[in-house]
């Protein structure tokens, strides 16, 4: 599955409902000051009404400033984006994952530092497992090696769902370097976290998150993959291809259906709705979640690269150096990115059903927050 990691058309008017949602949260002088129309006219410049596109969502505190649906979901039916629209998160999906190891964490059913031959026994090579914990998983420091043979057996990959996706890994016979020794992206083992979740709740992973985190949250129309669901109520991932449209998501992208790294689906409503939760802690302690945006670093970290990660968040920082939290997703045509800058109580996500310029929007948008001067409220 690839995952990218940290690294025209005239002015259109406001949905009648994205419109009725930024006149709730903003009054006409903000909204004159902080130039909405601006952004808003940016965006349709880049995302034509009439190709897929993508929904932006921009929350300060409480209050949404920016939210709007370009282009189309399906190229078939030229359904509008909306801000209700749901995407594929890609790799956006993983702080669900870990958010339920860490809920399962809090009611004392497993612990971070559980070896992996706890919960996978088979595994091939017994001494691998015994070295191998549940932080080294959540912080891509595992040092497993990512040996599923995807382009030699596309058409198994297109259907072979998490457990599929694993165990080529438990078969292993070495590691690609010492665990949490440095950091190397794995879906795999977030495939592996959402089997732990699963074997620990006693229920599917999917139904875990969705009673425990997405419930609680507010998102009611949100949804994970599990095998062909969602077959219905979503977007549609496209790319170019020889001038065409082509979908690409669920049936056309090999390991789509391998949920744990990257199969839940949400709109930037939904998102927004989620990172209030976390900020107001409703399914997981304040501590918890303070230190899970908290740069994890280990005793025998040896590579030149400083670590940059916390139980799945991404740390970083933006041009003024301030710290922000967050994860890119991409999977199929769908392209993604959702930032928060704690310091400022910004959050902001970006959900696009092709790979558009994704960074190009997110710098874009750090720009007119700084410009329209939200960093000093």
């Amino acid at each position: 599955m690839p995952i990218q990691q940290p690294s025209r058309r005239a002015i259109q008017m406001l949905t009648g409902a994205t419109l009725l949602l930024v006149l709730i949260t903003c009054s006409p002088k903000e909204q004159a000051g902080k130039k909405i129309e601006d952004l808003d006219a940016w965006f349709s410049s880049q995302m034509p009404a009439d190709e897929p596109g993508g929904a932006i969502l921009i929350l300060k505190k409480d209050s949404v400033i920016f939210a709007k649906g370009y282009g189309i979901a399906d190229t078939g039916t030229k359904e509008p984006i909306t801000t209700k629209t749901l995407f594929n998160l890609g790799s956006i999906s993983k702080t669900f994952v870990a958010n339920a190891i860490l809920l399962l964490q809090e009611q004392h059913k497993l612990s971070v530092e559980d070896s992996l031959i706890q919960y996978f026994p088979d595994f091939k090579d017994k001494s691998i497992a015994g070295k191998v914990k549940i932080k080294h998983l959540l912080t891509h420091t595992s040092g497993l090696p990512d040996n599923r043979q995807v382009s030699k057996d596309t058409v198994f990959y297109l259907t072979a769902k998490d457990a599929e996706n694993w165990y080529p890994v438990t078969q292993t016979s070495q590691f690609v370097f010492e665990p949490g020794s440095r950091f190397q992206y794995s879906n795999p083992a977030f495939n592996a976290l959402a089997l732990i979740v699963e074997k620990v709740s006693g229920m599917k992973w999917q139904a875990f998150i969705e009673q425990n985190i997405m419930r609680p949250s507010g998102m009611a129309t949100s949804t994970i993959t599990d095998g062909p669901h969602p077959e219905s109520g979503v977007s549609h991932g496209y790319v170019r291809n020889h001038n065409q449209w082509a979908e690409d998501d669920y049936g056309e992208e090999p390991t789509f259906p391998a949920s744990g790294n990257g199969g839940v689906w949400s709109s930037v409503e939904e998102l927004a709705q989620y990172e209030q939760a976390l900020r107001k802690a409703t399914f997981l302690s304040s501590a918890t979640i303070a230190d899970a945006r908290t740069v994890k670093t280990f005793d025998n970290w040896s590579s030149a690269e400083k670590p940059g990660i916390g139980w799945s968040w991404f740390i970083g920082q933006t041009t003024d150096s301030l710290e922000t939290v967050g994860h890119t997703g991409s999977q199929g045509g769908f392209l993604c990115n959702y930032v928060t800058i704690p310091e400022k109580e910004i959050f902001f996500v970006i959900l696009c059903n092709t790979p558009r310029d994704v960074t190009g929007y997110t710098d874009k948008i750090t720009g007119w927050l700084r410009e329209n001067k939200w960093f000093d409220q």
